[in-house]
């Protein structure tokens, strides 16, 4: 028996398979809304360091779907404890792992088939642990499901608008805001306490006000700083003044004094020679009477 011939058949990889239908997506904010979601987890999932994100993509998982040529990937998918390396396609047999979170995005001419034969794929073929659907037109069609002794079972929403994903600890939820110029409500990926997880772009944007911020608050500082010490010099140079003035005044004073002790003692030198004229005069007068007596 030859070589051949004992040779197993073996299934095709990413690159054998082919990655794109050339079916555009339904509308341009289905686009949006894709992106958003696997821009706003890629962060998360990098930080990881084992999960890979991807959406709009095929999923290949059996021989049985390469044949029929009739189920195509989903919108939004997240696999964890796996290389985040690039992929063409998710291939399950090369991978030997089905996605374990799945997102679909609704339309009119999808919804059936999410909310049934996809939901029923991921359920009985791939054991896809979460799968949620959302309606980007109509953002109450949002659900989600876990898988639970082989069966899918709501997940219950712990606020309005938000649905938990407990395998990745976070969750799914509106969000009321503008992306890409688009203002609606968006579904987005939050942390357990409800925040959003920002996309890549959105976090340098607020590092970047961030730092512009703290830049405006240190020119402000520089500049109460500047002030301050302008101020203060006015004031020492005020402050010299005046005691520039004090001593000048004070040596006037000094001067006025003296001045004054001069008058005085010249004052009472006169007064001496006063006296002393005086008492000659009635020396003089005192010798005449007694002439004339």
């Amino acid at each position: 028996m030859s070589d051949t011939a004992l040779r197993l058949p073996t299934l095709p990889t990413e690159d054998d398979l082919p990655c794109d239908d050339g079916e555009p997506m339904e509308t341009l904010r289905h686009r949006l809304q894709m992106e958003l979601l696997i821009h706003g987890l890629t962060p998360w999932a990098r930080a990881r360091g084992d999960c890979f994100v991807g959406g709009n993509m095929f999923l290949y998982f059996s021989s049985e779907q390469l044949r029929d040529k009739d189920f195509r990937g989903p919108d939004v998918f997240a696999v964890l404890g796996v290389s985040p390396h690039e992929r063409k396609s998710w291939v399950v047999w090369d991978e030997e792992k089905a996605p374990d979170v799945i997102i679909e995005l609704l339309s009119d001419s999808t919804a059936q088939t999410d909310k049934i034969e996809k939901k029923r794929i991921y359920q009985d073929r791939l054991r896809v642990a979460e799968y949620f659907w959302f309606d980007p037109w109509n953002p109450e069609d949002f659900a989600g499901f876990t898988l639970t002794d082989g069966r899918y079972r709501p997940l219950t929403p712990d606020a309005p608008g938000r649905i938990p994903s407990p395998l990745l600890n976070l969750s799914l939820r509106w969000w009321d805001g503008e992306y890409a110029g688009i203002e609606t409500r968006w579904l987005r990926w939050a942390d357990a306490d409800g925040n959003i997880l920002p996309t890549d772009t959105e976090a340098a944007q607020a590092a970047a006000q961030a730092a512009q911020a703290a830049a405006q608050a240190a020119q402000t500082e520089a500049a109460t700083a500047k002030a301050d010490a302008d101020a203060a010099r006015t004031e020492a140079h005020t402050a010299k003044s005046a005691a520039a003035a004090s001593a000048a005044e004070a040596k006037t004073a000094q001067a006025d004094a003296a001045a004054t002790k001069a008058e005085a003692a010249a004052a009472e030198a006169r007064a001496r020679d006063a006296e002393a004229e005086l008492e000659r005069l009635r020396a003089r007068l005192a010798e005449g009477k007694d002439r004339d007596g």
